[in-house]
């Protein structure tokens, strides 16, 4: 029994190191999880293996059809005898009959050839999009991963607004007891203290708020014990001029929009051949092999299959001469799907461009706000020092402190959103690079 009830102490002894043992995951971790575990990339995928069977089907139009078929027949009262065409009357009369025969087009347009070329288009289009969907959910996790470390922070800076103000609280009435300085100043301090605390409770929600989701984008359930490293951002941030639009731009020509836009647009080309092809005369070959039994007969089955072969070879020519205008509606609609896809090139990379040039002005505005908010932070940090040491000897009153305050917390958070939406727009430049994105 003395070992059962030591059981619920070595239980708890073990629950803190379980915690502490909590891996908390990478900005590349969470990436890796999402592109192995969503629905949609799941979904892309399959699509390729698809695209895959297509082109191995294209690919095996080119073997010859064979089929084979076996029939037997029995008849009442009045038929004919195949064999020898005697009429047989009211009379049972059975026949059996087989044949093989196999089929292929010689020639038909290149539509073959170029069909397999097309589903070989669209096999590398369906890998592209998979690649697509992977690059949008690292942009959306990065940024996600970047806001529970800017609500993190922010609530740090608040946890220490608390204290200080908790401290200055305390402070305060030591000098309301001594007589220094007035009971309204207390009553403003602690009313500053409450408020503090709603700040930091604000704080936490919002570091729940942008956990939750992260967890969302990464398809983790609600029971999933999730947090995230802190790496050091400080390390990443330099003087940054900006970067070369066009140099982005010939760089970033290998992302999958680019050249998907690219591919459908090779492929319009070969949907135009494949229409033209049905406007050429096409040949076909065809070979048979049948037999023939009859119970009117007195040879045996095997003889009379035997007597009875007929083997064929059959040359086909076709010529499309008219029909209802189709084929001609067909290649003008597919000459005006290559128009159609030449333009969608354009267009994709007209955006492209102008993506860039926006990121490349976000990045620069978001540095140089990241800078003009360090001095400040500076500023209002020494402002708030001389104000401190002006309300604890008496000067100011705790309105002042209070404001004096409020101004540094909203600076510091201000830097803080600042830093951390420049370092998401640094990410967004290394996915025009083709740089994989990492903290």
């Amino acid at each position: 029994m003395k070992i059962f009830y030591k059981l619920p102490v070595l239980f708890l002894l073990f629950i803190p190191v379980s915690l502490s043992a909590q891996k908390s995951w990478s900005l590349e971790e969470c990436i890796k999880y999402a592109w192995d575990n969503n629905l949609i990339v799941k979904q892309k995928e399959i699509s390729v293996y698809q695209s895959k069977n297509n082109v191995l089907q294209s690919k095996m139009d080119y073997i010859p059809s064979v089929n084979a078929s076996l029939s037997h027949s029995m008849n009442w009262g009045r038929s004919v005898n195949m064999q020898d065409l005697e009429i047989i009357e009211n009379k049972l009369s059975q026949s059996t009959s087989a044949s093989l025969n196999a089929s292929i087009d010689i020639f038909e347009g290149l539509k073959k050839t170029n069909t397999v070329k097309s589903k070989k288009v669209l096999e590398e289009m369906s890998e592209l999009e998979v690649t697509r969907i992977k690059n949008q959910l690292s942009l959306q996790i990065s940024k996600g991963y970047l806001e529970v470390m800017l609500a993190k922070e922010i609530l740090q800076t608040a946890k220490q607004n608390l204290v200080s103000i908790e401290e200055q609280v305390a402070r305060t009435g030591k000098l309301v007891d001594a007589g220094s300085v007035a009971y309204s100043s207390l009553l403003e301090m602690k009313s500053q203290l409450a408020a503090e605390r709603v700040q930091v409770v604000s704080a936490q929600n919002q570091v729940r708020s942008a956990l939750l989701n992260l967890k969302q984008l990464l398809d983790l359930s609600n029971d999933t014990n999730f947090e995230i490293e802190t790496p050091d951002l400080g390390v990443m941030i330099s003087e940054f001029h900006g970067e070369s639009v066009d140099n982005l731009y010939t760089r970033s020509k290998d992302l999958p929009e680019i050249k998907s836009a690219s591919l459908n647009f090779r492929n319009s080309q070969l949907l135009l051949s494949i229409a033209k092809g049905s406007s050429y005369p096409s040949i076909s070959f065809s070979a048979g092999y049948g037999t023939y039994y009859s119970d009117q007969r007195e040879e045996l089955i095997m003889d009379q299959f035997n007597d009875n072969r007929n083997p064929s070879v059959t040359f086909g020519l076709r010529i499309p001469i008219f029909n209802n205008w189709q084929t001609n509606t067909s290649i003008k609609n597919a000459r005006l799907g290559v128009r159609s896809a030449e333009i969608d090139v354009r267009t994709a990379e007209q955006t492209l461009y102008k993506e860039i040039q926006q990121a490349n002005n976000d990045a620069l505005a978001y540095f140089e706000k990241y800078k003009a908010g360090i001095d400040n932070v500076k500023s209002m940090e020494e402002s708030f020092r001389y104000v401190q040491q002006k309300f604890e000897i008496g000067i100011l009153n705790a309105t002042d402190y209070t404001v004096a305050k409020t101004n540094l917390f909203k600076a510091m958070s201000e830097l803080s959103q600042a830093k951390y939406q420049f370092v998401f727009q640094l990410k967004i430049l290394d996915y025009y690079k083709g740089l994989p994105i990492t903290l």
